[in-house]
């Protein structure tokens, strides 16, 4: 069985704020570390109401200073968005205070619309320097004797470095770096199986991993019934929605028979993007996760659950930390 972590994307239900949603990331990170989930990461996002983690390195010190052991990190940064420099610094800094227990992982898209991405970098050609910059921000941390700039904090740090992606490019340059990879298939599936594929025949081993290493995104709403779980899965297919048609903003309560009464012309849509997500009671969930990592051969899985109520949200991960549990043990 997968090793489990969790992908927070510090929600803001509406009716509250930003500092409420990144108190109860607080909360579930310490649920999460009790329950014996391995990591606890945030993503970056821009302009949208219903996120709080845009300052990502900012949210997750809070996070790390609130915990223990569980591995904290970004999932991800959008370095495009910044200078390798800084981002070496911040996650330098963090893993100064937070030995051995912080991640990196990187993506290249911009986390946002076209024009808050230009917004944050002025010219919007950093894109095509993505392996670059990662090759850049790397050496930061291992440290390079003939430069006259250093990360300090963050030379000589542990700072494992992730690859992050949704298409098949993220897995050819994970493979080329031997790099660990995590496939954003929680809201963008289409092309999963083949950038698995890619990136395990072509991978070429580092200083960092010697074999390949696969993270999968996986939607996972659990509660005590099926129908209780189809209802809290109603507030990420409203969002979803409203994503689409350009109408984003905090997470929406659940509403009863949503699916039922949705146009038409959205149900393929979210069939589609919503594909990898387990959605039931204890029995569904344990059934379907052991499916979904016997069908990928996921080394890790980065659930994540956009539950309205912070309480149903930390019970969802209660039963699958429960269910997947009772797996090992049957294994």
């Amino acid at each position: 069985m997968a090793d489990l972590s969790v992908l927070d994307l510090a929600p803001v239900p509406e009716g509250s704020s930003s500092g409420d949603a990144l108190r109860n990331s607080i909360d579930l990170a310490q649920h999460a570390e009790k329950l014996g989930f391995k990591r606890y990461w945030m993503a970056e996002h821009h302009n949208m109401a219903g996120i709080a983690s845009a300052a990502t390195a900012v949210a997750l010190a809070h996070v790390a200073a609130a915990t223990s052991t569980i591995r904290v990190g970004s999932g991800g940064v959008m370095l495009p968005n910044h200078a390798p420099l800084v981002i070496a610094e911040q996650f330098g800094t963090l893993a100064a205070l937070h030995p051995g227990r912080i991640d990196l992982g990187l993506g290249r898209a911009p986390g946002t619309d076209m024009g808050t991405a230009h917004a944050l970098r002025r010219s919007l050609n950093q894109e095509d320097d993505f392996p670059r910059s990662v090759i850049e921000l790397m050496r930061y941390f291992k440290g390079d004797p003939g430069s006259n700039v250093h990360a300090f904090p963050g030379e000589g740090e542990e700072v494992p470095v992730w690859i992050l992606g949704s298409s098949l490019y993220g897995a050819q340059l994970a493979a080329m770096l031997g790099l660990p990879y995590a496939f954003a298939s929680h809201f963008a599936p289409a092309e999963m199986e083949s950038a698995i594929r890619i990136y395990r025949e072509r991978f070429e081993p580092s200083e960092q991993l010697d074999r390949p290493y696969v993270m999968l995104g996986l939607n996972v709403f659990a509660a005590d019934t099926d129908d209780e779980a189809q209802l809290l899965f109603s507030s990420l297919q409203q969002a979803f929605v409203n994503l689409r048609t350009g109408r984003a903003g905090k997470l929406p309560p659940p509403v009863e028979a949503y699916e039922e009464n949705l146009d038409p012309r959205f149900k393929p849509i979210l069939a589609s993007a919503l594909s990898c997500s387990v959605v039931g009671g204890p029995d569904v969930v344990r059934r379907g996760v052991a499916e979904f990592a016997a069908h990928t051969g996921a080394d890790e899985l980065m659930v994540t659950a956009q539950i309205f109520d912070h309480q149903a949200r930390k019970r969802s991960f209660e039963i699958l930390a429960q269910s997947c549990e009772e797996l090992k043990q049957a294994a």
